[in-house]
């Protein structure tokens, strides 16, 4: 899987992880938009049922954006020079809180449609106390997966050690992932194809 996300072309990834999943989210929009009869009434059973499925279609690009972000931080260590030492254990860390809380929100987040649906309160009220604090520290999770993958690139690139001053453009271009993806991944793409070509030189 690390080396499908690592070869994949920048389009590919783009179409995966955003026009796919925006393509199903226009589709839900326009079947809720349908079930609004000719008075203007909407059918709400009907667009809360349509609305059970947005959690689905999160949960599709969370798995294709954690798994890239996984397959860069994990799959470039072996291009790393062997005399620089990156926290891989502290990156592994932080890359399973944000996505077990993410996973955790999406089912509150269910669990408060099914609850509206079937007349219950669900339990989003409840749980506010401790999505908050989790919900702070996963975003703080998430930018060091930023500074980590970023600095991995370029890292490999270089063959030396680097500060932040040398991969911010990386770092941001991962930010803005839906327009850095047509920059950075040609260049992993590279890295993979020049790897592969020493190999079979040797």
């Amino acid at each position: 899987m690390i080396n499908k996300f690592l070869n994949a072309k920048h389009w590919q990834l783009f179409i995966l992880m955003f026009g796919l999943p925006f393509a199903l989210q226009i589709a839900v929009m326009i079947s809720m938009f349908m079930n609004i009869d000719s008075n203007g009434n909407p059918d709400q059973t009907g667009m809360l049922n349509m609305m059970k499925l947005f959690p689905i279609i999160i949960s599709f690009y969370i798995g294709l954006f954690f798994g890239w972000f996984w397959s860069v931080g994990i799959g470039l260590q072996k291009y790393v020079p062997t005399d620089i030492k990156m926290k891989i254990k502290k990156f592994k860390a932080f890359f399973f809180i944000p996505l077990f809380y993410i996973l955790f929100l999406l089912l509150v987040i269910g669990n408060a449609f099914y609850g509206i649906s079937s007349g219950s309160n669900g339990i989003v009220g409840k749980m506010l106390f401790v999505i908050v604090p989790i919900h702070l520290f996963s975003m703080f999770c998430i930018f060091y997966l930023l500074y980590f993958v970023s600095k991995t690139i370029k890292t490999t690139e270089l063959k030396r050690r680097v500060t932040f001053s040398d991969f911010a453009g990386e770092f941001f271009m991962i930010w803005f992932f839906p327009f850095g993806i047509w920059i950075i991944q040609p260049r992993i793409n590279k890295i993979i194809a020049e790897k592969n070509h020493n190999t079979n030189i040797v």
